[in-house]
């Protein structure tokens, strides 16, 4: 069983809590698209990351210094978005580590797929970003059916807990015999299930969490997760999405 999650557009840099244990295993592929980044102008590249000048120039600055091999950090750490906030990794027991390890995928435009311990540097780079590289027109092209196949392998069963922006690059090329479940976490509101972004990023990351401490191997034991004061809802569920439902506590 593997799960995906999508990444975070602010990073960070942190060598001292956890080592590094490996390099992305689409290095190659990175370090092509580094390079078409790094040969675009400052004005392209602002408009590329659609953000402020405080942002671009930091970016802008990392692009130039970047080294794909040196001063890396493990990717579960670079993070720093709100989902990763409530996974909370820095607190995670070894055993929990090893679980996330063996089970977690993060996607990604700029590394392509992620082990949470495979070492990266800052990068800004969405994967729905209107970026063509290597004569193809968008990252989705860019990287085809290579992450559904990398994040499968020899599982066949994936726990969605991704952005719809990147669950779709393994969701498109899934396979007959393949299981993907979607976990959806929302609240009733005039009878239908509305999720938050906020929230359901809270959620996620409570989620991954829950799962590594509890070492869960199959579907039904995701069933059991209730942070935050979710609670997964049988009749609003399929085979293909595990509602969870917020309720007052």
């Amino acid at each position: 069983m593997k799960i995906i999650i999508s990444p975070a557009k602010k990073m960070k840099v942190d060598t001292d809590i956890y080592p590094m244990t490996d390099l992305p295993v689409f290095l190659q592929e990175t370090a092509l698209l580094m390079e078409q980044l790094q040969e675009m102008s400052y004005g392209a590249l602002k408009e590329l990351w659609n953000c402020n000048d405080r942002i671009a120039k930091l970016n802008h600055r990392r692009l130039k210094e970047m080294d794909l091999k040196r001063n890396l950090t493990p990717a579960i750490l670079s993070y720093e978005g709100i989902q990763y906030q409530y996974m909370a990794p820095v607190v995670f027991t070894e055993r929990a580590l090893g679980y996330i390890q063996d089970h977690l995928r993060i996607l990604s435009g700029f590394y392509g797929v992620l082990r949470p311990m495979d070492g990266v540097t800052p990068y800004r780079l969405e994967m729905q970003a209107k970026f063509g590289a290597a004569g193809v027109r968008n990252l989705y092209e860019f990287w085809d059916d290579k992450l559904y196949k990398e994040v499968t392998g020899d599982d066949r069963i994936i726990v969605n807990l991704a952005s719809r922006e990147y669950s779709k690059c393994v969701e498109k090329y899934l396979q007959p015999g393949d299981v993907f479940v979607t976990c959806e976490f929302g609240e009733i509101q005039k009878g239908k299930v509305i999720q938050k972004g906020t929230l359901a990023k809270m959620a996620r990351g409570e989620m991954v969490r829950y799962m590594a401490e509890h070492a869960i191997g199959n579907l039904d034991g995701i069933k059991g997760f209730h942070g935050l004061g979710y609670r997964f809802r049988e009749e609003l569920s399929s085979k293909e999405t595990y509602v969870f439902v917020k309720e007052d506590i």
